[in-house]
């Protein structure tokens, strides 16, 4: 196998005077289907090392951080995609460090984890958005019942309408009636379309009782029909 590559370093932070747990650095180490028995990881106040290798690549990291992170209150995370590090800072302040290594030079296997980076002065605002949303694999894109997504555990089209509009209907719904009154009336239950295949069922009988005659104009028995009345219209005799 060939010499050791430097894997990729994504990498993000928060930071927080008040709140330790909001004053990390967020690390993931890119390197897939490294086997357990192979990987070889050290974290110190002042560095990471990383080690470990593939069937077909090797790949070694040594990284000195800008400033000192806390051993104790840091976790990682080893998947078929690489590590992933929360590290605890050591200081706590509300500036970001300007640089994830302790070498002013610019590292080209570092760059930014924009899935996680926020600016410094939008932290709290993206903690507040953030509020409340679905842990990973939290989120159902299922199909529930009746065609309804999965995520809307089961609710039904009445009472949706019910929670957008409040009691006594939505938006141009009559006053008094739901949408599973509504729904009953046009004959589908509430479950879909009316039935139309019953409409109109016995309505045929007796609809000709109504309509008047048509006059009849054909000849009867050979009688001709009677001769425009005398004066209607004025013959010019041809001499």
């Amino acid at each position: 196998m060939s010499a050791p590559i430097t894997p990729e370093v994504l990498w993000a932070q928060r930071s927080s005077a008040d709140v330790p747990e909001k004053n990390v650095v967020f690390i993931t180490i890119t390197a897939p289907d490294i086997p357990k028995e192979s990987l070889k990881l050290e974290l110190t106040p002042t560095k990471l090392s990383f080690s470990g290798a593939n069937k077909t690549y090797s790949y070694a990291l040594e990284l000195e951080f800008y400033a000192e992170v806390d051993v104790e209150e840091s976790t990682s995370h080893h998947s078929g995609r690489g590590v992933e590090y929360k590290l605890r800072k050591k200081e706590a302040k509300d500036e970001f460090w300007p640089r994830l290594a302790k070498e002013p030079k610019r590292l080209q296997f570092i760059k930014t984890d924009f899935d996680k980076w926020v600016d410094e002065d939008e932290q709290e605002e993206a903690e507040e958005l953030g509020a409340g949303m679905p842990e990973d694999g939290g989120m159902d894109f299922g199909g529930g019942a009746g065609g309804m997504p999965g995520g809307m555990g089961g609710m039904d089209m009445a009472s949706m309408m019910q929670g957008m509009g409040g009691a006594g209907g939505a938006g141009g719904m009559p006053p008094g009636m739901d949408m599973a009154s509504l729904m009953s009336s046009m004959g589908g239950g509430g479950a879909g379309m009316p039935d139309f295949s019953k409409m109109g069922a016995g309505e045929d009988e007796g609809d000709d009782d109504d309509l008047p005659e048509l006059e009849d104009t054909t000849e009867k028995d050979g009688e001709t029909p009677a001769a425009a009345p005398a004066g209607d219209k004025k013959i010019e005799e041809v001499k």
